[in-house]
């Protein structure tokens, strides 16, 4: 097999098991809301296994730089997701008038402008050891560095953020 095809299929596996682990913590979350809690538990062990595979896929791709690197590729990222990926979704969805699909790219969006922006200043200060808290929205996903009064995209209150 060549060094293409391995890097290919690693790839490939880091796609299939980020998607699973993420799925498989949506799935504990419902159960849990089902007072399934033995299911819940188990969606869970299984979403961070996911993940564990999903993170050696990715180092041994060499896909794990040094950290101004995958600062500068979250940068890259997070800028083709709201320039290129979001607005072509959210187009798509606004011709089906899907209204559900509207909200949750217009907040992963919004969220993604703000998550480059806060990466393009994290790569800027990248020796400055001072420590900084993050504030993440449970709804949308935006991140704030101080608890705001509510959420500048989704509107929940900012006693629902939380600290990182």
């Amino acid at each position: 097999m060549s060094e293409n095809k391995v890097l290919k299929h690693l790839m490939e596996a880091f796609a299939g098991e980020s998607q699973a682990s993420r799925k498989y913590a949506a799935y504990a979350q419902k159960a849990e809301k089902e007072g399934k809690i033995n299911a819940a538990k188990l969606f869970k062990a299984a979403s961070e296994a996911e993940t564990l595979h999903a993170k050696r896929h990715l180092e041994v791709a060499g896909k794990v730089l040094s950290t101004p690197e995958n600062l500068q590729d979250a940068v890259n990222g997070e800028t083709y997701e709201f320039e290129s990926m979001y607005p072509e979704f959210l187009k798509a969805a606004e011709e089906e008038g899907n209204k559900e699909a509207i909200r949750t790219f217009t907040y992963a969006m919004e969220a993604e402008k703000v998550h480059a922006k806060l990466y393009k200043e994290a790569l800027g200060n990248i020796d400055n050891n001072e420590e900084v808290f993050y504030y993440l929205c449970p709804i949308c996903g935006n991140i704030e560095k101080s608890v705001p009064e509510k959420c500048g995209i989704c509107g929940a209150p900012g006693s629902k953020f939380i600290k990182f």
